[in-house]
C-alpha cells in the first residue's frame, strides 16, 4: 500500500484523515458511512491537510476505534488495523469493508441511532429513501416492478427534465410522500433510476 500516494490524493469517498481520535460518536459516523457505502480507510496520525503527524499512543487509538466500532455502531463493525511507518512516524491504517448487513447505524451525541452514508469526503445523514434502499438491497428478495401509470409518468418526466426531487415527484403524481418513497425505492433497486445525494439535497435521475 503506497500510503504517501494515498495521502497525496487527499480525502474522499473512501479515505479520511484523523490526526487523533477524540470522539467515539464522530469516528463511528465515518466507519458506518463506509460500511453502508463501498468501504474505506481511516488514516490515524494524519492531519486534514495531509501532514503526517504520527500516532502518539497506538493502543489508545486502537481502543477508541474498537470501542466505537463495537458499541457506537449497530450492527457492530470489525475494523482491520495495519501499522505503517512513514519517515519514522507511525500511521495507524483502519480498514472498514463494505458491509453485507446494511444499513449500519451510528450512535449520535443525542443518544439516537442514525444511518450515515459517504458523500465525497463527508459522512452525511441518510434520507429515509437511502435507508430503505440499503435495507432492501442487503436482503435476498428481488423487486417486482409493476409498470403502473405512476412509473410511466415519472420516467417520461425524467426523459424530459433529467432530474426530480421527492417533492416534485409527489406533486407530479399527486401522491403522498410515503407512496412516492416506496415508488422511488423500487425503481432504484431495480436499477431504473439512480439516487444522487449531495450535502445540500437529494435528487433522482434515470439510470
Amino acid at each position: 500500500m503506497n500510503l504517501k500516494r494515498l495521502i497525496f490524493e487527499g480525502e474522499g469517498v473512501k479515505l479520511d484523515f484523523k490526526k487523533t481520535i477524540t470522539s467515539c460518536e464522530k469516528i463511528a459516523r465515518t466507519m458506518v458511512s463506509y460500511a453502508n457505502n463501498k468501504g474505506g480507510k481511516l488514516l490515524i496520525g494524519v492531519a486534514d491537510d495531509g501532514t503526517i503527524k504520527g500516532v502518539k499512543s497506538e493502543d489508545e487509538e486502537r481502543y477508541m476505534i474498537t470501542k466505537a466500532a463495537h458499541f457506537y455502531a449497530r450492527p457492530a463493525l470489525e475494523p482491520i488495523f495495519e501499522e505503517v511507518y512513514i519517515d519514522d512516524k507511525l500511521v495507524l491504517v483502519v480498514d472498514i469493508e463494505e458491509s453485507v448487513t446494511k444499513p449500519h447505524y451510528a450512535l449520535a451525541e443525542d443518544g439516537k441511532w442514525w444511518v450515515y452514508v459517504r458523500v465525497k469526503d463527508k459522512s452525511v445523514l441518510a434520507s429515509k429513501i437511502v435507508v430503505d434502499v440499503l435495507k432492501r438491497s442487503s436482503g435476498d428478495e428481488g423487486v417486482l416492478i409493476e409498470y403502473s401509470n405512476n412509473e410511466k409518468a415519472l420516467l417520461e418526466y425524467l426523459e424530459k427534465t433529467d432530474r426530480i426531487t421527492i417533492k416534485e415527484c409527489c406533486d407530479l403524481l399527486k401522491i403522498g410522500r410515503k407512496k412516492a418513497q416506496k415508488l422511488l425505492v423500487d425503481l432504484i433497486l431495480s436499477g431504473i433510476i439512480r439516487i444522487n445525494t449531495t450535502e445540500k439535497e437529494e435528487f433522482y435521475t434515470a439510470a
